[in-house]
């Protein structure tokens, strides 16, 4: 069933103001840009890298979501690796064509090359690459991907980006004690040849997949602490804030908003959307929504990926996976930065919708 716009607009419609300390004391919310959403026959998501991999982990099915364990090495010496990031692999299928896509590259290029290798993957088969926002954990991988395996890619391969946020730098740890958290560097994917794609509206990525541009926050959600940003460029590396911000933000760090982070999605025939949050700092309901609206679409197959709700505290989770009831997917499956809390929450509201995974699992959707 298709959703109403106009309303949705009229909730979403806002501008961005500054507060007097220099923070942003309010993002606005982004205009929903129709696309046409393809519909696939077939997805399989892989994960390459997440944090927690189970020797035991036995195949499971709900809701007509399959997932599988990766097949045991050959060589009793090799492993796959975990870390705290993620990284996942695309697969899809539309009337007998096949696309393959790479969304994020987790936090180190040793880790991916090696899960990589384990599970078989062939970077020859890449149609597109995707980074969902501009978190280390989430790109760390990148630049080292990219110098093994950049002769095996499409000439003209693109990262899809969500915005020019994206590429500030990064700031961890308390508020008096910054240090650096990365900064993804446009200079060294040029070098590389790798054209960046700034998805700031929705976009269509090889035909088969979809991108929810900026999302619109309409929920009850808000972004829990996590990183501060630096608006500005500094030795050629950072992003330029006149794009996108009212004057005076150049040079300030604030408290990350993550306002160009993105969702990848597929609208799998027959079943709905499925929603993939690498880590949803601006709230999972909030994608979802976006995603429903800019495709038109509102049945929820499947809601994936890393939720950040781990360090919620428990009256705001409980209300959080209250509202994702509310959209009736068909599957939840909780990665990365979701939190075994998260899980237990949504097993306790959602008993037959909870799927969990593992490092080097494998997801179908679809016949």
């Amino acid at each position: 069933m298709r959703i109403r716009r106009r309303e949705f607009l009229q909730a979403s419609a806002g501008a961005i103001t500054v507060a007097a300390t220099g923070g942003l004391a309010a993002l606005g919310h982004a205009r929903a840009a129709a696309i046409d959403a393809p519909a696939v026959d077939r997805l399989s998501i892989r994960v390459l890298v997440d944090s927690s991999f189970d020797l035991f982990f036995r195949p499971a099915q709900v809701n007509g979501v399959s997932i599988t364990p990766p097949p045991r090495t050959p060589d009793f010496r090799r492993t796959l690796h975990n870390e705290w990031g993620l990284s996942l692999w695309l697969e899809s299928q539309r009337a007998g064509v096949d696309r393959t896509m790479m969304l994020d590259y987790g936090y180190s290029q040793s880790v991916l090359y090696n899960n990589m290798e384990l599970m078989g993957v062939d970077p020859r088969k890449l149609d597109a690459l995707i980074v969902s926002h501009g978190h280390y954990d989430h790109f760390g991988g990148l630049l080292g991907f990219l110098d093994r395996y950049r002769a095996q890619l499409p000439a003209d391969i693109k990262l899809y980006a969500g915005g020019e946020d994206n590429f500030c730098r990064r700031l961890s740890g308390p508020a008096t004690q910054l240090t650096d958290f990365g900064t993804l560097d446009r200079r060294e994917l040029a070098a590389r040849k790798v054209t960046a794609v700034l998805a700031e509206k929705p976009v269509v990525i090889a035909d088969q997949a979809f991108t929810t541009g900026k999302i619109a926050r309409t929920s009850i959600e808000r972004v829990l602490p996590n990183s501060h940003v630096e608006f500005g460029m500094k030795d050629g590396t950072g992003c330029e804030p006149a794009k996108y911000l009212p004057a005076g933000m150049d040079g300030k760090v604030v408290p990350d908003e993550h306002i160009h982070e993105h969702a990848t999605c597929f609208n799998v025939k027959g079943r709905g959307l499925v929603v993939i949050s690498s880590c949803g700092h601006v709230g999972i309901v909030n994608s979802v929504r976006q995603a429903q609206e800019v495709s038109g679409i509102e049945k929820v197959h499947a809601i994936v990926g890393g939720f950040h709700l781990g360090p919620a505290p428990r009256d705001y989770l409980s209300q959080v996976v209250a509202e994702i009831r509310k959209l009736k997917p068909d599957v939840l499956i909780p990665m990365h930065c979701s939190g075994l809390n998260f899980v237990q929450e949504a097993r306790a509201q959602m008993p037959d919708n909870v799927l969990v995974t593992t490092t080097g699992s494998r997801i179908t959707f679809g016949a």
